[in-house]
């Protein structure tokens, strides 16, 4: 049986037995979305356009493009899939299917969707790539066997829309086009004009899918739900969080990572407008435009108080827990301590031989003559 993969950047592969979908790394959901409704399409069609056909007992099986670990990091995805009551345990993913070992068998083809530049890792499958769907600019040639669908669109999930509709009917069901919809109006930043992103082909794909499907929720509801799932970090670890957004970039000899926290700007808010204490914070430049810089004017405000502040900032409690009492001030510095002010902290005066000479005799003068009878 020949396995066919549609591969999608954001993070989704999808890979079939027969011709195949396989998406690529990323964050972005439409990858993994797009690639489930085109393998759908795929399964329907049994041969993708202007392409030889498939044999009749190809299977098409998205599979994501990451280990299944990393599959917490895609917060707007499992919300979605979560929604659409989707199990992980539908999912296959990248760490859990041996891509490698099926095109040395000779029963692997793939689609890439929303990418067409396999990482290195991958270069191996590239003569098993038969079809391309992305919308960011060609940075290299494919084989003229290969079809290239490749278009400035929004969303890469618009190409996928597009595909589908000139299929036949009956592929796309209330839960692909569910997939699809929040895809495309998450990637165009819900069809804003001001945004730069939007096509007039992503919205009208949004248009189809809403017109097939009436129940669909409104724009404003469905992508203010995805842009607060995607930035929510609340269930997630402090390394999850690092790798969320990681991204890396590599030279001859170093390997540099970057990674991005989302940290509401009413902390720093909270912070300048304190007045129990009041911190006396001013301004410092910084050299990341993501980090804000303080000197603290009131020094006696510790740790010990700047944390309630905090707290409270985040939800986690009353800004004025420290209480309005000052801190002590430091205790004085002991006399016989070995610290500046400290007479022990000061040069040892010059000794010479006679001086110590006189001092003995002295010494000696001042003692009793001893005992005769002892």
């Amino acid at each position: 049986m020949e396995h066919r993969v549609l591969c999608l950047r954001p993070g989704l592969h999808r890979v079939r037995p027969g011709p195949g979908v396989f998406p690529g790394e990323g964050e972005a959901p439409c990858a993994l979305l797009a690639a489930r409704g085109l393998g759908r399409h795929l399964t329907g069609c049994r041969s993708p356009p202007m392409q030889t056909s498939v044999p009749p007992k190809a299977a098409f099986i998205p599979v994501l493009n990451i280990p299944r670990a990393d599959f917490a990091l895609r917060t707007e995805t499992t919300f979605l899939l979560r929604e659409l009551s989707i199990p992980d345990s539908s999912l296959i993913f990248r760490d859990e299917i041996d891509l490698a070992g099926l095109h040395r068998a000779g029963l692997l083809s793939l689609t890439l969707v929303d990418h067409h530049i396999l990482p290195s890792a991958d270069a191996a499958l590239e003569d098993a790539v038969v079809d391309v769907l992305d919308h960011r600019p060609l940075e290299r040639e494919w084989a003229p066997s290969c079809q290239l669908t490749v278009e400035l669109v929004g969303s890469c999930a618009t190409l996928v829309t597009e595909r589908i509709a000139q299929g036949p009917p009956g592929v796309l069901d209330r839960t692909t086009a569910a997939l699809l919809h929040g895809t495309i109006l998450l990637d165009s930043v819900n069809l804003s004009p001001a945004a730069g992103k939007a096509t007039p082909r992503d919205a009208l794909c949004v248009s189809l899918l809403e017109s097939r499907f009436p129940e669909l929720p409104p724009h404003d509801s469905i992508y203010g739900a995805l842009q607060a799932a995607k930035f929510d970090v609340s269930g997630l670890t402090t390394e999850q969080m690092l790798r969320k957004d990681l991204k890396t970039v590599s030279g001859d000899e170093h390997v540099l990572a970057t990674s991005g926290i989302y940290m509401d700007i009413e902390v720093c808010r909270a912070l300048e407008e304190a007045t129990t204490p009041a911190l006396q914070l001013q301004a410092l430049p910084s050299p990341w435009p993501c980090v804000s810089a303080y000197a603290q004017g009131n020094t006696l405000a510790s740790r010990k108080k700047v944390l309630p502040i905090l707290r409270a900032a985040l939800g986690g409690g009353p800004g004025s827990a420290a209480g309005p009492e000052e801190e002590a001030a430091p205790p004085p510095t002991p006399m016989n301590s070995l610290v500046e002010e400290s007479p022990l902290a000061q040069a040892v005066p010059p000794v010479c031989p006679q001086a110590v000479l006189e001092r003995v005799s002295r010494m000696a003068a001042e003692q009793p003559p001893p005992d005769s009878d002892k």
